[in-house]
Parts: structure tokens; C-alpha cells; sequence
């Protein structure tokens, strides 16, 4: 992956699909949190990997804010009201040909979550400040669809971070530490 920009290793030619993504900052005391989900191990698509909530566009979608809002409520049943927009980070283009716009949002608590259990396994927050310290942010590599691909991760307790995921972390970190 190069440093510049937020773009997987082996991308495929042609058009991507467009995706959206909320990356919702839960601002608890006495620190912002970033909330992700697992998804179910079942899932044909990245089964049992830690993301945030959002999918790919639909029809009915008038932009990518509205595609990341929505599939948010769709599996864990954050509601728009909950969710003061703050912009778009870079589009992540991935490997598996999505092309996915960040959608950064604040989220004030009180809220109550209930989770898709078809798409969702759990919800789990975890301290802005671990993720947007590069300390944090390790680079690894493995075989994925037949080459050697480099990716970053940031390991968070027993959960593991990488991925598309991460790669959106690093590009808010980038955003916000400039």
C-alpha cells in the first residue's frame, strides 16, 4: 500500500463498486471512542471482521452520506439523529473492487443499539486515541488471492483491526494530524 494515499494492493481493473462506510466517534467520557462492529462468520464477504457499519450503494441512496447513514441503522440501529456529520475522508479503494467513501460522524451517548444478527456479531468501542497513535498502527503482509499483499492492522485486545478498516484509521489519523 503507498503511503500517500488509501488504495489496497490489487486493486482490479475497471469500475469498482461504490460502498459507504460510517466511522462513528462516540464522544464518551473522559475520552472519544471509535465504535466498530464484527460481522458474523457466516457472511460470504470478510466473515468475522472487525468493520464499520455501512455497505454498497443502492438505488434508492441519494449520496454516499445516505448509503453510510443507512446501512448503519440497517445493522445496528444507530439512527441519523444520533449522528452529527463531520465530512468525508478520502475514498478507500479495496482489493476485493469496492470503492468506499468514509463517512466521519459524532455520536453522543445516550443511544441503544440493536444488532442485525444475520450481518452483525458484536459491537465494541474502542479509545480514539489508541487509533489515531501511529505507534499503534503496525504493517503486515500475507498471500491473499495468490500475491503477497502488505496491509496495515492495529491489534485492540482481542480483536484484530486490519484491513480496509485500518486502512480508513490511518487515513483519519492522517486527516486529523496534519
Amino acid at each position: 500500500m503507498p503511503d500517500g494515499g488509501p488504495r489496497e494492493e490489487g486493486v482490479p481493473p475497471g469500475p469498482l463498486r461504490p460502498a459507504a462506510v460510517l466511522v462513528p466517534i462516540v464522544l464518551r467520557e473522559p475520552e472519544p471512542t471509535v465504535l466498530l462492529t464484527r460481522r458474523t462468520d457466516h457472511l460470504h464477504h470478510h466473515p468475522g471482521q472487525v468493520s464499520f457499519p455501512g455497505g454498497r450503494v443502492e438505488d434508492q441512496d441519494t449520496s454516499p452520506i445516505d448509503t453510510a447513514l443507512r446501512e448503519t441503522e440497517e445493522e445496528i440501529s444507530l439512527r441519523r439523529a444520533h449522528v452529527e456529520l463531520l465530512g468525508c475522508l478520502p475514498q478507500y479503494q479495496t482489493g476485493t473492487g469496492f470503492d468506499i467513501t468514509p463517512v466521519v460522524g459524532l455520536v453522543t451517548p445516550p443511544f441503544e443499539l440493536q444488532l442485525d444478527p444475520f450481518e452483525v456479531a458484536e459491537v465494541f468501542e474502542v479509545p480514539l486515541a489508541f487509533l489515531l497513535d501511529t505507534s499503534n498502527h503496525q504493517r503486515h503482509s500475507a498471500i491473499i488471492r495468490g500475491a503477497r499483499r502488505e496491509y496495515y492492522a492495529m491489534p485492540y485486545g482481542e480483536y484484530f483491526i486490519w484491513g480496509a478498516t485500518a486502512g480508513m484509521l490511518v487515513s483519519l489519523q492522517r486527516f486529523v494530524c496534519r
